[in-house]
């Protein structure tokens, strides 16, 4: 018998843009930061270990920006200030291109972020140490870096979801797999 109507619309091909190493940084850094601001006590063993796992994946992260996969690295999508400005003024406009790998504005973001990172991450260890033991800017800097982290990671989010409505796709999903539309 055969059957009139559309035949199912295939799925848009794909192409793999975010390796391995860059996820499991993504992933281990969004945890680590919701654990430990949000579950473990401050100075506990958990929260010392996590923010040394996060310090960790970093110091890998910033190696993988220059001998990773082409989407990973800082030279594909660390943008010029022009670059940066010409794309925020088409962003104002609505009329931003999507882009396959990080734009501007999310690779701006993605720096501050690790800057961010590093400095919680060195301020946690020299609270650890003797010679900075209770030393109070140390630990008010440190909290100053984790909450402007918090505070960013939601922009991040809210940004990624804006795109993901904008370019029609999931940015979020995409981070799961490493596959964005071709």
């Amino acid at each position: 018998m055969d059957r009139a109507g559309p035949l199912p619309s295939a799925a848009p091909p794909t192409v793999m843009v975010w390796d391995p190493v860059v996820r499991i940084f993504h992933w281990t850094v969004a945890a680590g930061c919701v654990a430990n601001l949000f579950i473990v006590e401050d100075g506990d063993l958990a929260h010392l270990v996590i923010g040394y796992a996060v310090a960790a994946v970093l110091v890998v992260r910033l190696i993988w920006g220059f001998v990773g996969t082409p989407h990973a690295r800082f030279s594909d999508f660390v943008p010029g200030v022009r670059q940066l400005a010409d794309y925020v003024k088409l962003l104002v406009q609505g009329r931003e291109p999507r882009l396959l790998g990080h734009n501007p504005a999310a690779a701006v973001m993605m720096m501050v972020l690790m800057a961010l990172l590093a400095a919680v991450s060195v301020t946690g260890w020299m609270a650890t140490l003797d010679a900075f033991w209770g030393v109070e800017w140390v630990e008010e800097l440190h909290e100053f870096t984790a909450d402007a982290i918090l505070w960013l990671a939601l922009l991040h989010a809210a940004a990624a979801i804006y795109e993901s409505r904008r370019h029609h796709e999931n940015l979020v999903w995409s981070m799961v797999t490493g596959r964005k539309r071709a």
